[in-house]
């Protein structure tokens, strides 16, 4: 990683994004929620539980739908499972990141500047982007195509089983 020399001391690009988001992220720590989960023997579970929920709503839907794409039980049509399929996949990312920001509210510091967080932040991005595309892509690019459609499919496969890993990764590291 390139070095950053200074007058009192040599940092890396990463020392500096720290730095510039410390307050931010101490703030967020020290909030009243944050606080109250850490203390709570109920509220952490209930909450580390919903983020649990809606990750499980969130694979529930995406992988059968990815697998159909892909062209499995292509005897089904594709049609109705889109549209039941991406809706509880939303609200199952949904459910995921509202649960997720307030678990990471709980030890900001610590989560930030881990390199499996930031991994899967960045998985996280790529899968949800790729959604959207492909969600953009059926409502103004008309009927099906499933040559179109297999590799969005194989991304978001790929990205939401490598941000499920991250995710469990950071908890024991």
């Amino acid at each position: 990683m390139a070095r950053i020399t200074t007058s009192t001391r040599d940092v890396t690009p990463d020392d500096s994004l720290s730095r510039l988001m410390e307050p931010w992220l101490i703030a967020l720590e020290s909030s009243g929620i944050a606080t109250t989960l850490r203390n709570s023997v109920w509220l952490y579970p209930l909450v580390n539980t919903g983020h649990v929920l809606g990750v499980a709503l969130l694979f529930g839907g995406i992988v059968p739908l990815d697998l159909r794409l892909l062209g499995l039980w292509r005897n089904l049509p594709l049609a109705p499972l889109w549209q039941v399929l991406r809706i509880t996949s939303a609200a199952g990312l949904a459910v995921a990141v509202v649960c997720g920001t307030l678990l990471f509210s709980t030890r900001a510091t610590e989560y930030a500047v881990s390199p499996w967080f930031q991994a899967k932040m960045l998985v996280v991005l790529l899968a949800v982007t790729n959604a959207l595309w492909l969600a953009w892509y059926t409502r103004v690019g008309g009927p099906w195509k499933a040559d179109v459609a297999r590799l969005p499919a194989a991304i978001s496969l790929v990205a939401w089983g490598a941000a499920l890993c991250l995710g469990r990764l950071l908890g024991y590291f």
